[in-house]
């Protein structure tokens, strides 16, 4: 059974699924028909993050020119990217063993953005069905799902969600924040 979280909600994968060791998130969009005079580029982005908000080092960047973190065990990895997003369901996939993940990240930012958003004239206001979901990848069970309600109508830049440790366990919070600058902001924002 899939739980359904709004913007701001926390909930403890745990406790939703107890024993979950491996997931995949999956994000996925559909673009509004207009004419912007190119296809939509979204991008999927994680930050390995340590317990000040900042990016360990720079190869705790996830994206596609960079798609395994830097541990012995890539805990984390980005299937690839996908650059129309036509299709139903998943657009970009990126997979996270849970206990792999090295005791130094503390957060796992998880975000969108749109390439050349600024040339191309675009913005998530011509997204619309975004969401991020949790699944389980043992039984391929959707156990948790945020869908994105707002209306970004300046920005290009999303974070999604965070998954975090807490209390020895992780946690997912519904984040939904949107920023301008595309994905240079978010870089800016988690960089030490």
């Amino acid at each position: 059974m899939t739980i359904n979280l709004s913007k701001g909600q926390k909930i403890s994968l745990e406790k939703v699924a107890p024993g979950l060791v491996q997931i995949f998130v999956g994000l996925g969009w559909d673009i509004n028909i207009t004419d912007t005079g190119g296809d939509f580029d979204i991008d999927a982005s994680v930050f390995l993050l340590d317990n000040n908000e900042k990016l360990i080092s720079d190869q705790h960047f996830i994206f596609y020119n960079n798609q395994k973190s830097p541990d012995p065990k890539q805990s984390v990895q980005q299937r690839g990217d996908n650059r129309t997003g036509a299709g139903e369901g998943d657009d970009e996939i990126i997979d996270v063993d849970l206990k792999a993940v090295p005791a130094e990240v503390d957060k796992i930012a998880i975000a969108v953005t749109i390439h050349e958003a600024e040339q191309r004239k675009q913005n998530f206001g011509q997204v619309q069905n975004a969401f991020v979901r949790i699944v389980n990848c043992q039984n391929e069970e959707e156990i948790i799902r945020y869908d994105l309600t707002e209306d970004y109508s300046i920005e290009t830049a999303l974070i999604m969600a965070e998954l975090y440790r807490k209390d020895g366990e992780w946690r997912m919070n519904a984040v939904g924040a949107g920023y301008e600058g595309g994905l240079q902001a978010l870089v800016d924002r988690y960089q030490k």
